[in-house]
């Protein structure tokens, strides 16, 4: 299989809601690019909705399945984190944070009502989201002298890349992302341009 650089997430949060036997559950989705980015949005959450009982989330990162965390925050084993990571999941969503926050309404759901109550809540939270398809890409430096300027620029917009940053002088830079399955053509190609320098920055 060839390398695949292309993963899907949602573009902006989310909000979607289910209510099952007077339990309430509010589902929140956000787009993430690291585990970092989980513990603020955690906490802003359990500071909304003090008097809830449960902060139940999943998450997953990267393109593999092998980044990803599932917390049933008090809730029987299985029965929370654990269907909402199954439904990112499903939906081949990553880089996407779900926490879903239940008010307790006074009836006990058993295990495969809250299965079914944490899965829909993530369902309907991920309905509310615009899902788009991003690329991992390397972030490269790009230096060059000005006289250069042209056979540059017509690399950049005919590869369509995205700039980051561009310093335009005597010495000039431009900072590029360049999709992972793309650098082997595109590097050297800007390499064979006279006086031109590319440099790895990072992965994003």
């Amino acid at each position: 299989m060839l390398f695949d650089d292309s993963y899907q997430t949602i573009e902006a949060p989310a909000e979607g809601f289910f209510k099952d036997r007077g339990s309430k559950f509010y589902g929140y989705a956000y787009p993430i690019n690291s585990e970092e980015d989980t513990k603020p949005l955690l906490t802003i959450l359990r500071e909304v909705h003090p008097k809830a009982v449960h902060h139940c989330y999943a998450y997953r990162l990267g393109l593999d399945r092998n980044q990803y965390r599932a917390n049933d925050d008090g809730e029987p084993s299985g029965s929370a984190g654990r269907p909402i990571l199954n439904t990112l999941y499903s939906k081949d969503l990553t880089n996407i944070l779900v926490v879903v926050v239940r008010y307790f309404g006074g009836s006990l759901l058993g295990v495969p009502g809250l299965i079914n109550a944490y899965k829909t809540a993530t369902e309907e939270a991920i309905a509310q989201a615009t899902v788009v398809t991003k690329y991992v890409c390397d972030e490269y430096e790009v230096l060059f002298p000005y006289e250069a300027m042209n056979d540059v620029m017509k690399m950049v917009k005919s590869n369509n890349l995205e700039v980051v940053e561009q310093v335009f002088e005597m010495d000039c830079k431009l900072v590029l992302l360049i999709r992972k399955t793309m650098l082997n053509q595109l590097v050297p190609a800007f390499e064979d341009i006279e006086k031109v320098e590319v440099v790895y920055r990072k992965t994003v």
